[in-house]
């Protein structure tokens, strides 16, 4: 009758529903030495558990871990603000600007630079050809980087090999941890 009491008590335990007494009979019942064979394997859990727990907690060491995760909360929420407000001021500033141009652009009536339409394209085709030579040469300058890039591939490949197998070997620390405490 016990053992089924206990295998029920197990089961609302691995569920999370079991209350303070129920926890307190399987203490009670592993650290007996009354314990079923087929329940072996829970001993072992449940006396981890209870040396964890009989371990001396270090509180200042909890306080100190508490305050820096308060902390980078408090940096976080300081500069999603921080952002907020210098975006909602850039806001502001383009809406006084667009306002001032209204204003100003609303008195005088527009007046063309050039009489003449062939005059004003002659000076827009001027214009747009020297804002592309700069725009080439600073094209020119950056293919440099496109180079580098293109070296790097190779070695970012064999970076993120190296990377997997890094992962992989942690895989095997964890399956390796868990049997030995089994």
């Amino acid at each position: 009758m016990e053992l089924k009491k206990i295998k029920q008590i197990l089961q609302k335990y691995w569920e999370g529903e079991t209350t303070e007494q129920e926890e307190r009979v399987l203490t009670d019942y592993f650290k007996s030495d009354n314990i079923a064979p087929e329940l072996k394997q829970e001993q072992s859990f449940f006396n981890g558990l209870f040396e964890f727990a009989a371990e001396e907690r270090d509180e200042a060491l909890e306080d100190d871990i508490m305050d820096h995760i308060l902390e980078q909360e408090h940096r976080e929420k300081t500069h999603y603000r921080w952002l907020w407000q210098t975006v909602s001021g850039i806001a502001a500033a383009l809406m006084i600007a667009i306002l001032a141009v209204n204003l100003t652009s609303n008195q005088k009536p527009w007046q063309d630079t050039y009489s003449n339409p062939d005059q004003a394209y002659t000076a827009a085709s001027n214009t747009l050809q020297y804002v592309a030579g700069y725009y080439q040469k600073g094209i020119e300058e950056l293919q440099p980087v496109k180079t580098l890039n293109k070296a790097s591939q190779p070695l970012s490949k064999g970076l993120n090999k190296i990377e997997k197998g890094f992962q992989e070997i942690q895989e095997v620390e964890k399956i390796n941890e868990k049997l030995k405490k089994q």
